[in-house]
């Protein structure tokens, strides 16, 4: 039976701001992406959101991210090898603190935002992050784009490389991620989404954002918390995958 974990960034908040029903999406979901305090989170959110995925059976993923609460870790940043893999690992250990606090452990890395963009092409970066992963745990498997450099030196590096695609945003011809500043780059049709998850479990096959075929497997699905119907569209998501005869699972 071929099988998929699904995933989504939850732990976005900071203080008394909140951004994802972490709670409600805990129940649909396989893995959490939990921010660790440099796009967004604090202490008492990733506590909580560690405590909740525990008591799920949800593998907790540290969601790693450039310094950037201010820009949610989406803007382009220029940061020295060197300190950007100190931060990944300490953004890892930090998250690791809770996750076993709650009676488990943090089971997976996956950059954030502008990082896991940047890490695509950027080898020097891809790099520092991997270094980074391996200062916190040389086990740890890390969660990206297909193709990616950071999957392939991840992979060399003797780290678990798993390849995600992404429901609700739209590709390029060569399987990147449309920039979030262009028309179209996030899908908003649920319906669109909802077909778009099966096939790509399905098949690892996906329309671009000009109507390519483009390959993408995955063994993950990535859902986005912070979208308008979040927790709605992740359950459509899930019941139309069992519905089509694929296990949900996670890969962790």
């Amino acid at each position: 039976m071929t099988s998929i974990d699904l995933n989504a960034d939850l732990g976005e908040g900071f203080g008394r701001w909140q951004l994802t029903d972490d709670e409600r999406l805990l129940s649909v979901v396989t893995s959490a992406n939990v921010a660790c305090g440099f796009h967004a989170g604090d202490a008492a959110t990733m506590r909580r959101v560690c405590e909740q995925a525990a008591e799920r059976g949800v593998r907790i993923g540290a969601q790693v991210s450039y310094r950037d609460l201010a820009g949610f870790g989406r803007r382009a940043m220029d940061v020295p090898p060197a300190e950007l893999a100190a931060e990944v690992a300490y953004q890892i250990g930090a998250l690791e603190v809770f996750a076993r606090a709650a009676g488990t452990r943090v089971s997976y890395v996956k950059p954030h935002g502008a990082l896991y963009n940047r890490v695509v092409h950027d080898e020097e970066q891809a790099g520092a992050v991997v270094d980074g992963v391996l200062l916190a745990d040389a086990a740890l498997p890390v969660l990206g784009l297909p193709g990616s450099r950071l999957l392939e030196l991840a992979a060399k590096a003797g780290l678990p490389a798993v390849q995600e695609a992404f429901a609700d945003r739209a590709y390029t011809d060569q399987g990147t991620l449309v920039p979030r500043g262009q028309d179209g780059a996030v899908v908003t049709d649920p319906e669109a989404v909802v077909k778009r998850s099966v096939g790509l479990a399905r098949s690892g096959v996906v329309a671009s954002h000009s109507g390519a075929r483009v390959e993408v497997r995955a063994r993950s699905l990535c859902l986005h918390g912070d979208t308008p119907g979040a927790v709605e569209l992740a359950r459509r998501v899930r019941a139309r995958l069992e519905e089509s005869g694929i296990r949900v699972e996670a890969f962790a």
